[in-house]
C-alpha cells in the first residue's frame, strides 16, 4: 500500500503511536465499520465526549472532511479532518486540517489475518507551541492518546466479535 504512507520528511520532529491488534471478523466487515466515520464515536472513550457534526451519510473518499466536537480535560474543541488517502479494503488515512495537533495524520490499514484481520493505526502527530508542546506530550498527551487508541482496540473487538 504506498499510497498510504506518506514520505518522512512530512513528518520530521513528530511524535509516533502505533497500534496492531486481531480482530476476529471477516474483513468487508471490518473495514466497512472503520468507513462508517459515526462508528468513531462508539469506539471512542466516554470521558472524551465525542460527537461526529457532519450529518450522516458522510461519503468516505479522498476529500471527505468530517467535524467533531469533543472536550478534553473540560476543554471543549472542534476538530476536522479530512481523508486524504482512500483505498478499501486495505486502508485510509486521515488528516487534521484544524484543531488541536499542528500535525495529526492517522493511517489505518488492515490485512487478512488468519481467520480476521490485522489492524494497524500509525498515528504521526505534533503539537504546537515548540518547547511547551513537547512538555505537554511528555505529560499528558501521549498517555492520552495510548489510552484513546487501548479504548479503541477494547471497544472494537467487542463490537466486531463473531
Amino acid at each position: 500500500m504506498s499510497t498510504i504512507s506518506a514520505g518522512e520528511s512530512l513528518f520530521a520532529g513528530a511524535h509516533t503511536l502505533e497500534r496492531d491488534h486481531h480482530v476476529d471478523a471477516a474483513p468487508e466487515e471490518v473495514f466497512d465499520f472503520f468507513a462508517d466515520a459515526m462508528n468513531l464515536q462508539r469506539i471512542t472513550p466516554p470521558w472524551l465526549g465525542i460527537r461526529v457534526l457532519t450529518p450522516p451519510p458522510i461519503a468516505m473518499a479522498p476529500g471527505a472532511r468530517i467535524e467533531y466536537r469533543l472536550r478534553l480535560h473540560g476543554l471543549p474543541l472542534r476538530w476536522l479532518t479530512q481523508i486524504s488517502v482512500w483505498e478499501p479494503p486495505h486502508g485510509f488515512v486521515d488528516v487534521q486540517l484544524r484543531g488541536p495537533y499542528r500535525l495529526w495524520h492517522h493511517t489505518h490499514s488492515f490485512e487478512p489475518d488468519g481467520d480476521g484481520v490485522r489492524v494497524r493505526d500509525v498515528v504521526r502527530y505534533a503539537l504546537p507551541l515548540g518547547p511547551l508542546g513537547g512538555l505537554a506530550n511528555a505529560a499528558f498527551v501521549r498517555r492520552d492518546l495510548a489510552r484513546i487508541f487501548d479504548h479503541r482496540q477494547q471497544a472494537v473487538a467487542r463490537l466486531l466479535k463473531r
